[in-house]
């Protein structure tokens, strides 16, 4: 198995489910997956996270059409790192353009009407972007999809996936501020 290649154990795994072909895959990338987590996280918190992912892997393989696996755990990898944060610290994270991850207070941790409030705000902002912007930022961004994906499924040019997904942050970004 080690000389098979990432679809191949893909596939294998999706008809068979056993275990044995996605452990082959993860083994390939689990330094990877460690030093992304050792950027958000500490050492054990990262060994941590390794195991989790995994686990999560699980699951969210079978649902998903990957094309790059690497590409896509990277993604699936900081995700779960900045869900982590998130939960552990009651910071809202946030990485910006240049791959620097930003940090600001949560005031109100406990205050569930200030985060459901927060969410409908969003919402409301991701519902006034031009369609465009909008269905590129909902596949690529609340459904983990990778840019080949999203071009895929709507059909956009790559090259105008990436602007849409660039100015769709920025505008919601803005209409939040505003907010």
């Amino acid at each position: 198995m080690k000389d098979a290649d990432d679809a191949w154990l893909i596939g294998e795994y999706k008809k068979t489910g056993q275990l044995e072909y996605l452990a082959a895959l993860y083994e390939r990338y689990m330094d990877m997956v460690y030093g992304v987590c050792l950027k958000y996280l500490d050492e054990e918190s990262s060994k941590d996270a390794v195991m989790q992912i995994f686990e999560e892997l699980i699951g969210k393989l079978k649902q998903h059409e990957v094309q790059n696996f690497r590409g896509w755990l990277h993604v699936l990898t900081r995700n779960h790192c900045l869900m982590k944060i998130r939960a552990n610290k009651g910071r809202l994270v946030s990485i910006d353009d240049n791959g620097i991850m930003e940090s600001e207070e949560n005031y109100h941790p406990d205050n569930r009407f200030s985060m459901e409030s927060n969410l409908q705000a969003m919402e409301k902002c991701l519902e006034a972007l031009p369609e465009e912007q909008k269905r590129s930022v909902n596949l690529f961004y609340l459904q983990e999809k990778s840019y080949r994906e999203v071009a895929d499924i709507t059909g956009y040019e790559m090259n105008k996936v990436k602007s849409y997904i660039q100015n769709g942050k920025r505008n919601l970004k803005l209409c939040m501020d505003k907010n």
